[in-house]
């Protein structure tokens, strides 16, 4: 297996500890590389709070792939409430970003690409993405970015002989979908966290998701000017 692509995030907190997460991803598929842990938490079970959408089998599937994934830094933020201070840097092979910003928002990102890369039937029509993370994005970016997203892939099944919806319908049903997922999972996070920083980052990564179809339209008619050159 080639190296992994790996993008670590460090948070340092106004007491002046830092604590540094690095995600390893498969190149070929930007499928998440982690151990699993050797005692799994009881809200990782993939029958407590399943996903109303999820289509995996609790036979085949003890525990939800993304729960499994995410205990240990759920278990780290446990203690945190949302609006507290943090410093956060992430670096990816060819940049590295930095914010000061709060726990919410600074902690939303890592759960998003660990929620996207786990293995979810549902999470992972956002993996593309990934793999040219922007953190801290803004509503415009994202727009920007997942429409971008999803057209390429629409081109990517025309060439290969498959239908291709150029409309942005089938945009709106891929979050509506991840909307179920990330409003659920909120559900298994209330139950491992003690205090409001995992919940409310989640809840972050939501109102995305709300919003990104609800305002496209809007975006693209205030960004059309910029693609003059390709519309005379």
């Amino acid at each position: 297996m080639a190296d992994p692509y790996k993008i670590t995030y460090s948070y340092t907190f106004k007491d002046g500890k830092t604590r540094a997460f690095t995600l390893a991803l498969d190149r070929k598929d930007l499928a998440l590389i982690a151990e699993k842990p050797p005692a799994p938490p009881l809200w990782a079970l993939l029958s407590l709070n399943k996903c109303g959408n999820c289509p995996l089998n609790e036979q085949t599937s003890i525990y939800c792939p993304v729960a499994l994934n995410l205990s240990a830094i759920v278990e780290e933020f446990k203690n945190f409430i949302s609006h507290e201070k943090v410093s956060v840097a992430v670096a990816v092979e060819e940049r590295t970003y930095f914010k000061e910003t709060t726990i919410q928002q600074g902690l939303s990102p890592l759960l998003g690409i660990i929620m996207t890369t786990s293995g979810c039937p549902i999470m992972e029509q956002l993996k593309p993405m990934v793999r040219f993370h922007l953190p801290f994005a803004s509503l415009e970016d994202t727009i920007f970015r997942m429409v971008s997203m999803y057209l390429m892939a629409q081109h990517l099944r025309h060439r290969d002989g498959k239908s291709a919806a150029w409309t942005l319908d089938g945009l709106a049903k891929v979050y509506a979908e991840v909307g179920r997922v990330n409003r659920d999972f909120a559900q298994r996070l209330r139950i491992a966290a003690q205090k409001d920083a995992n919940v409310n980052a989640l809840v972050n990564l939501d109102c995305f998701a709300t919003m990104v179809p609800l305002a496209a339209d809007e975006t693209l008619n205030a960004i059309k000017p910029y693609f003059a050159a390709y519309l005379k």
